[in-house]
């Protein structure tokens, strides 16, 4: 279950919006809700999500008591900060090197909370002028695609705290997010993303990524690295068909079961395009 939340107090009936396919709720105390996009429930616990190992894992997670969840975006120092915190936790447990986030107006970073602690995060890098971080070793990759007239983001410090054991509800959210800002509202038509080669099978068989580089050694987290791409017009035909349905998509091995549905992702993009 999803909920909008809407900072406005005041509204007649009659003005106020119906709310998209299966959000029940609208709540109205912005003080507890501050800048949260999205309001979800999820009975199932956490994974680190950049370190995944084996995609046919967890295929049948254990249910534990429901959990609610917060989707924010890391719009202070304070937020980049903790969240750096996780991400360097989780890379150094596999001997990875990684720096801080930093405020650049091409980079969103979609942070999930729980009990007001971040638990996990993802960035999405937007192209300019500056290009992608992926560019430093796959620059003559990618521009293949922009030569093509494609419009690329990538996917970059993926993380969750490992306290909690694997989600695919929460793992979907956090790609849907950046299928929003970067498809919807960027009008992005790839992602790209690098990834140690032992975990490139995950985002493969889950979400549909393509090998589109050979392997080599990453400088910013002294580790081997090979660049995967993902048409989002294939992204988006597995939401289509996919998504919202994931206690009737058993037999679906992908996580776009796990994504919010079509018609939820309307009501959050108008959300995100609003402010509000």
């Amino acid at each position: 279950m999803i909920r909008l939340h809407s900072s406005r107090t005041t509204r007649n009936m009659s003005d106020t919006p119906k709310l998209p396919f299966g959000i029940k709720h609208r709540r109205r105390d912005p003080d507890e809700w501050d800048k949260t996009i999205i309001a979800f429930e999820s009975p199932y616990r956490l994974k680190d999500l950049c370190l995944a190992q084996d995609p046919d894992a967890g295929n049948t997670p254990e249910k534990v008591q429901q959990q609610k969840f917060k989707i924010r975006l890391a719009s202070s120092d304070v937020r980049r900060q903790t969240a750096s915190m996780l991400i360097e936790k989780r890379y150094a447990s596999r001997g990875y090197q990684t720096g801080s986030l930093q405020a650049d107006p091409h980079r969103i970073t979609v942070l999930v909370f729980m009990e007001e602690k971040i638990v996990g995060t993802t960035t999405l890098g937007l192209d300019g002028p500056a290009g992608l971080m992926a560019d430093s070793i796959y620059k003559e990759e990618i521009d293949t695609l922009r030569a093509q007239g494609c419009v690329v983001c990538e996917l970059t410090k993926l993380a969750i705290d490992d306290e909690y054991v694997d989600s695919k509800h929460i793992v979907a959210v956090l790609f849907h997010l950046c299928k929003i800002y970067g498809q919807n509202i960027h009008k992005a038509t790839d992602f790209v993303i690098e990834i140690n080669p032992r975990h490139a099978s995950f985002y493969k068989k889950l979400l549909g990524f393509e090998a589109f580089g050979t392997e080599k050694l990453c400088p910013r987290v002294n580790a081997p690295a090979v660049l995967l791409r993902l048409s989002l017009k294939y992204a988006e035909e597995q939401i289509e068909r996919y998504g919202g349905l994931q206690k009737t998509a058993a037999g679906v091995r992908s996580l776009y079961p796990y994504c919010f549905s079509k018609q939820d992702e309307i009501g959050i993009e108008g959300r995100l395009i609003r402010g509000e």
